[in-house]
């Protein structure tokens, strides 16, 4: 995620040299040290600027305010008036921005931008006002809808089966309450890249088609009816995620449409949605190209990014075969609700290679059902090729599908594939009314539909981009793969993984297939709405169209790997410019009161650490300690990123913390670690928010050898008997089994796979 917030940031940095300079958008300073450090003396502290700052700008008449907390409206409102009374009304008004984000007579506007990932992508931008003052009606909706749509007839469709790019999407951003973009952001191939203007040709041909025959009350209506679907049966997201979303909604909407305005859709509006639509011209557009291959002597300010700006583009074709979207038949018409909840998932079927789970769930207030159906290969993680086929066998599903599903997506349903070390797990989800036949074409799909070679060559791109932008990807993750890479087995590099892929032709996936669904055991589980009758039927279906013949112990494991007495250091393959380490203390047994232990610990440790390597001695900007078990495997993690500090001083400071935690511990009672003891049991008995999020976590427990859907809780209520003697001994315990990975730029890549050759398996 990091690295592709540098890429926004860097475009941005490209897009703002040519936009016009007195819009405040473009005005921006980049903290740094050199920006935060106080100035000479006779000039404002650094303190002093902050405060000036607030006054200006800051003001209980301009300022919103949400929380989301499980007591009462009166208790929560009693806490608002105590806490924020004191925040002074000095009568601003919030600033009206009325500079546009262009000169007048400056479009179109052309521009190429270097990036720093093998990643190719074109932006079409288009000024509009804000439809933010037609938020009732949302007329660019529709209008982003259809440009985005991405069935059969689509401008998507047709670019993907040209080979040009592997996606697409449309909507409004970088707005400031007067001004906005409406955007087409466009995922390029090697081969979309050096054809730039018929892709553009191919948007506007679709833009055209929507203005003559596209603005239909019908389309509408059928978007406005999914809207209120959604809204309807909305799930909350994370307390602090709804927070910012209120907050931030406060400030755009009156408070009576905080909740509903991104859903609202009062009525169709030709003549609005004209306006908007009549804006996405040729004359109007700023084209943004992000490559690789850009350079240029022009480098922008702030991030340092290689841009040129082009005279204008050469006239393209357009791809021939372009068409609206039909009705879509996935809309949900029976949302009743059926009474009765479970409190786990019970087994449905068992038999020869085939056992299903079922719960009936009715607390989350909607008629949806999740599916997970894991198929399982004996060599699906055999060899480096082997592990790369499974890859592309369940990406090519989701490609495969993408078109014909595309209008369930819109209605509700979901269905995504996904590789893992025993096959791949079909997840789906969506309402309970017309779940079947999305499971039946999905099965048929693997089964039997063609494998065509531009499929074959698109997913396979898409892989190898994904491995071969990895070093450049963000070190903490780079460093929670190499943890993975050396302490689980089976598991491959990306560069084995890319290497694989190169050798492999579309003949090798074909037969791939063929052997992978002749020797399946297959898992499943349905967590949700539905009766067990219900779930019954479509287990017996799932059954029926797969035939699996093996059992259960004919499939590998992912194990997890013992840690040698001592420290090691590992050091990924990466492309960064920072430091990094990642220490990693592991337990010695999969013992249910370990993990207990081990995540009590993790608790005690969480702040002070922080607070010792962060605030007070500032070795990074990423510093955090916490539970980090692999499986059952019990550990600790604990992880600085510095911009500049070497892996070295970081690895010498975490040694001291360590040793200064040797004695704390010493001094630690049982009535001192009782609100850590209690934080753990309050944070793994929190209940669920989400129908996805339980389901997942019941899924998981059917990995584990002895399945048991209350593992969570059971370490929750022995986390609450954990004394400090036993913290002790378990602390002495970590200690002794110490992996380092550690990165500094120029380091040489270690070599995990014989590394992860050394060790035994974690003893069970």
């Amino acid at each position: 995620m990091a690295r592709i917030r540098d890429e926004a940031r860097r475009e941005n940095d490209a897009l703002n040299q040519v936009l016009n300079q007195d819009h405040p958008m473009t005005r921006f300073a980049v903290g740094s040290r050199e920006t935060l450090t106080d100035r000479p003396n006779g000039e404002p502290s650094l303190r002093d600027r902050v405060i000036e700052f607030y006054r200006q700008h800051y003001d209980a008449n301009i300022m919103t305010l949400a929380i989301v907390a499980p007591q009462s409206l009166d208790t929560l409102e009693n806490w608002v008036a105590e806490r924020f009374v004191d925040i002074p009304n000095r009568g601003l008004n919030a600033p009206e921005i009325d500079v546009p984000f262009v000169q007048d007579n400056s479009l179109p506007i052309y521009l190429q931008r270097q990036s720093l990932q093998d990643r190719r992508q074109v932006r079409f931008h288009f000024p509009i006002s804000d439809p933010i003052s037609d938020y009732q009606t949302q007329p660019t909706q529709l209008i982003a809808h259809l440009l985005g749509d991405e069935g059969e007839g689509s401008a998507l469709a047709l670019l993907r089966d040209e080979g040009l790019a592997d996606g697409l999407s449309a909507g409004t951003g970088r707005r400031d309450g007067q001004h906005a973009f409406f955007s087409v952001s466009v995922s390029l191939t090697p081969k979309g890249a050096e054809r730039l203007d018929d892709i553009q040709a191919t948007l506007f041909a679709a833009i055209n088609n929507i203005r003559d025959n596209g603005l239909d009350a019908w389309r509408y209506q059928e978007q406005a009816k999914l809207r209120e679907q959604a809204f309807r049966f909305q799930q909350p997201g994370a307390p602090s995620q709804e927070a910012t979303r209120l907050s931030m909604n406060l400030s755009r909407y009156p408070a009576e449409d905080v909740q509903y305005a991104a859903y609202r859709m009062d009525g169709f509006d030709s003549e609005r949605h004209r306006t908007y639509l009549d804006a996405l011209t040729p004359d109007n557009l700023i084209r943004v190209y992000s490559g690789p291959d850009v350079e240029s002597e022009q480098v922008s300010p702030w991030f340092n990014t290689q841009w040129r700006r082009l005279d204008d583009a050469t006239p393209g074709n357009p791809l021939a075969g372009l068409a609206l979207p039909a009705p879509s038949p996935f809309i949900a018409d029976d949302l009743t609700l059926l009474e009765g909840s479970d409190e786990q998932p019970q087994a449905l079927i068992e038999a020869r290679g085939f056992r299903a789970w079922h719960m009936q769930e009715e607390r989350f207030n909607t008629p949806k059902v999740e599916w997970r159906i894991s198929l399982q290969h004996p060599s699906a993680s055999y060899s480096a090729e082997e592990a790369v086929l499974t890859r592309l066998l369940a990406n090519w599903l989701n490609d495969s599908l993408n078109e014909s599903l595309y209008p369930a997506w819109l209605a509700g349903h979901s269905v995504n594939s996904y590789a893992h070390s025993r096959g791949i797990t079909l997840a789906l989800s969506g309402w309970r009314d017309g779940q079947t036949p999305l499971i039946e074409q999905t099965l048929s799909q693997l089964a039997e539909a063609p494998i065509s070679a531009n499929a074959f060559e698109r997913v396979k791109y898409q892989l190898q981009r994904e491995w071969r932008n990895a070093p450049a990807s963000s070190l903490t993750r780079q460093a929670q793969r190499a943890l993975g890479e050396a302490l689980l087995t089976p598991q491959w590099s990306s560069h084995e993984l890319l290497a694989a892929s190169q050798r492999l032709q579309i003949h090798h996936l074909e037969d791939f297939r063929q052997r992978f669904l002749e020797k399946l055991y297959v898992d499943t589980m349905a967590v949700g709405n539905l009766t067990a009758e219900q779930a019954e039927q479509q287990a017996e279906l799932i059954r029926g169209k797969l035939r699996p013949r093996l059992t259960q112990d004919a499939i590998s494991e992912l194990t997890p790997l013992q840690v040698k007495t001592g420290a090691s250091v590992l050091r990924p393959d990466s492309t960064r410019d920072e430091s990094l380490v990642l220490r990693y203390l592991q337990g010695n047994d999969t013992s249910l009161r370990q993990q207990a232990a081990v995540s009590v610990l993790a608790q005690w440790l969480e702040t002070p650490f922080y607070q010792r390597l962060r605030t007070e001695e500032q070795l990074g900007y990423i510093v955090n300690a916490g539970y980090s078990p692999l499986l059952e495997a019990p550990g600790l993690a604990m992880i600085v990123q510095s911009p500049e500090t070497p892996s070295a001083t970081i690895a010498e400071r975490m040694d001291a913390f360590l040793q200064g935690t040797d004695e704390r511990l010493e001094e630690l009672d049982d009535e001192a670690l009782a609100p850590y003891r209690q934080a753990v049991f309050e944070r793994l008995t929190q209940r669920d928010t989400r129908l996805g999020a339980l389901a997942n976590r019941h899924w998981q427990a059917t990995a584990l050898d002895e399945v048991v859907f209350n593992r969570r809780e059971q370490r929750a209520q022995l986390a609450l008997d954990i004394s400090a003697d036993e913290l002790r001994k378990v602390w002495s315990t970590l200690r002794k089994r110490q992996l380092d990975i550690r990165f500094d730029p120029e380091d040489m890549k270690s070599d995990i796979s014989e590394f992860r050759e050394m060790l035994t398996p974690f003893p069970r």
